[in-house]
């Protein structure tokens, strides 16, 4: 019997962070030494950090990666360990992973398939790389083999998928498997977004269970670069089973999943998967190296799931933790001093500040009062700050600004939520300013503004009188201002530019105003597992969203102007994402909304197409937003559209003309799907 401990590592590493990065490696190492593990699995280009973007392309990036490389060798003394890190060759440039047994380099194998979609740009700076090739190359006077290799460490047979060619149908692992591998390493970049870690799950467990192996697969953490949060989930498969998995959204530099791994059994299991099938040739090269493996007993497979990721409400979890440690690392990388947020006492902004309390509940409770100082040391006011509402107040200050528009109803919910979570609170009224600036320009004019011709104008002069303040605020604290607006509004362009969507990182951006109400009741009456509820947003919750921007006796209301959200966000799933035309869109929504009338839905998708293509602009200029949902409307990560275009005129001239027809109803109820 030949049995191993293997270790997979998340990371939250930090693009071109030279010594950060090899410090945290080197704390994986050591943390792989003290479980006893024999075989370690680093994330994809965690030397560099996976989100270099351009940088990639510059030479000295290349070149002081493959000195960190050889710094790290020594490390690796008594255990086998994969790097990632970009690899030059001739004119091209691949993503590559490397094996490394006992301070010896032993090879690299080079990524195959590059993800290109959404978040993931990686064809811009890589070349794939084509399988069956193999190459000699020279490392530090070494020459060793790059392309399509497999190893042979003491007599375990090792190969590589490098995360995005795990997720196609041509996946390595199957000409792997016929050169009887044992272990499979897959060093990962995999994004977090609701509903990916149970497929991420069911690749693994499948690459294990159809290929015969063992699969070790490791994965970043964290918010690395600034748009996208990795939740770790390291894994390590046996046989038809996860045998081990990380925590997710660790608050903590490093997390390992081991396990240890029966070799012997699983070429058993593979002689009998495999027993009609022969491959007396070997298409890709093994390259052999001699390693002393350590005798274990296999040890019983753990549990791999936390409480919570069993729940019913499962997404409500993944939001609040994955915008927690995203804001977490926001800071901490930033060096900002903490966070402001405009609280209007509206449902946005106030699931931005409770997201800010949970970050600070959630963090120190994994890290404990000294760890969760100690990562966040460079914030004065933490010093002194010893329990959860002490920090809170330290690092979150909230103003609310009042007009003459705004009720004594959202200044109490402010204020509520606002104690409830422990803010820094604030109230500025802004009136005399937008009655300055009104009536300087109607001096200009010559004429008076009036809400029945200057409505949006007088709108929007509120929210921008409201953002040299609270960005004075945050200027004077050292801190970061965060944005409020939701991506159901920036859908439609329902923001003001310089007023709203003011701020420099926007923590809601990504996902729908739908989702985040539901999110906002939940929080009130469940709350994250292992903190409970904020019963204070009862008091937002009974309201209607309402930006307060028009005079009380108008009644204004976010739906009123727009269209109830739960159908805002469906015409948006299918024009957006799903790229279906006007008419296809209302023949869809005819059959999901029947109690809705032909006329009103017409009117509602006309409405979002106009309104989508004119505001492309906007969402060009918002803050940089989480990446939290594979449906996102960011044009830097995921959904492009011209700033300039034909909008939809034809298409919208084509609906009309359908609706026009006699017997569109009974058609269209047919027709929908």
């Amino acid at each position: 019997m030949k049995a191993i401990r293997v270790a997979a590592a998340s990371l939250n590493q930090t693009p071109l962070d030279w010594e950060g990065n090899a410090r945290r490696i080197a704390s994986a190492i050591e943390e792989a030494k003290g479980c006893e593990a024999s075989l370690l699995c680093l994330p994809e280009l965690c030397i560099t950090g996976y989100g270099c973007e351009d940088a990639f392309l510059s030479l000295g990036v290349e070149q002081r990666a493959r000195r960190v490389l050889s710094e790290l060798l020594p490390l690796t003394a008594g255990l086998v360990v994969c790097f990632g890190l970009p690899l030059a060759l001739d004119k091209s440039l691949y993503n590559t992973s490397c094996l490394v047994a006992d301070g010896r380099l032993l090879g690299f194998v080079a990524k195959r398939v590059l993800a290109g979609d959404g978040v993931h740009y990686e064809p811009r700076w890589f070349k794939p790389w084509p399988a069956g090739v193999r190459v000699p190359i020279e490392f530090e006077g070494l020459e060793v083999p790059l392309g399509d290799v497999h190893f042979e460490v003491g007599g375990v047979r090792i190969g590589f998928e490098i995360c995005e060619d795990a997720w196609t149908a041509e996946r390595p692992a199957a000409e792997l498997a016929l050169d009887a591998v044992d272990i499979i390493l897959n060093p990962s970049a995999s994004h977090f977004a609701f509903g990916k870690a149970s497929i991420r799950r069911r690749l693994v467990l499948e690459g294990a269970r159809a290929y015969g192996v063992h699969y070790v697969y490791a994965n970043l953490l964290g918010n690395e670069a600034g748009r996208i949060v990795y939740d770790g989930d390291a894994q390590i498969a046996a046989g038809g089973e996860i045998a081990a998995a990380s925590r997710r959204f660790s608050f903590c530099d490093v997390v390992l999943a081991s396990a240890v791994l029966d070799v012997e059994l699983v070429r058993t299991r593979r002689g009998v998967q495999s027993s009609m099938r022969s491959r007396p040739e070997l298409r890709a090269a093994r390259v052999q190296a001699r390693f002393a493996w350590p005798d274990l007993d296999p040890s019983p497979h753990a549990s791999a799931l936390a409480p919570w990721e069993s729940s019913e409400s499962v997404r409500h979890e993944e939001f609040t933790r994955a915008v927690a440690l995203g804001l977490f690392d926001y800071l901490r990388k930033s060096s900002a001093q903490g966070f402001v947020v405009s609280l209007s006492g509206g449902a946005d902004s106030s699931a931005v500040a409770c997201l800010v309390s949970l970050m600070v509940r959630l963090a120190r409770a994994e890290l404990g009062g000294e760890g969760f100082r100690a990562r966040l040391a460079h914030i004065r006011a933490l010093e002194q700050a010893e329990d959860d509402a002490a920090c809170t107040a330290a690092i979150l200050t909230t103003v609310y600004q009042s007009t003459r528009h705004s009720s004594k109803v959202t200044r109490s919910a402010a204020r509520e939520v606002a104690t409830a979570i422990g803010a820094t609170h604030i109230e500025i009224d802004v009136d005399e300013l937008v009655v300055r600036y009104e009536s300087l320009v109607e001096g200009a004019l010559g004429r008076r503004l009036d809400w029945s011709t200057d409505d949006a104008a007088r709108q929007n002069i509120q929210a921008r009188v409201r953002a040299p303040g609270v960005w004075l605020i945050a200027n004077l604290k050292g801190a970061l201002l965060l944005a409020t607006s939701n991506r159901s509004e920036a859908a439609v362009g329902y923001a003001t530019m310089d007023g709203d969507t003011a701020g420099g990182f926007s923590p809601i951006a990504g996902v729908d105003k739908a989702f985040l109400r539901r999110w906002l009741l939940w929080l009130q009456k469940e709350g994250p597992e292992g903190i409970g509820p904020i019963s204070a947003l009862s008091c937002v919750n009974a309201q209607a969203p309402t930006a307060e921007l028009r005079p009380a006796d108008a009644g204004q209301t976010d739906e009123a102007d727009l269209m109830p959200y739960v159908v805002l966000d469906a015409v948006e799933r299918a024009a957006i994402f799903d790229k279906r035309s006007p008419l296809d869109v209302y023949r869809l929504l005819r059959v999901r909304f029947p109690e809705l009338s032909g006329e009103q839905l017409h009117a509602w998708i006309e409405r979002f197409f106009l309104l989508w293509t004119k505001n492309q602009w906007k969402r060009e200029r918002y803050a940089p937003s989480l990446h939290l949902d594979d449906a996102n409307l960011d044009p830097k990560t995921w959904c492009r559209f011209p700033i300039l275009s034909g909008g939809y005129t034809q298409e919208l001239a084509e609906l009309s003309e359908a609706i026009r027809e006699p017997a569109v109803t009974k058609r269209v109820v047919d027709d929908g799907d």
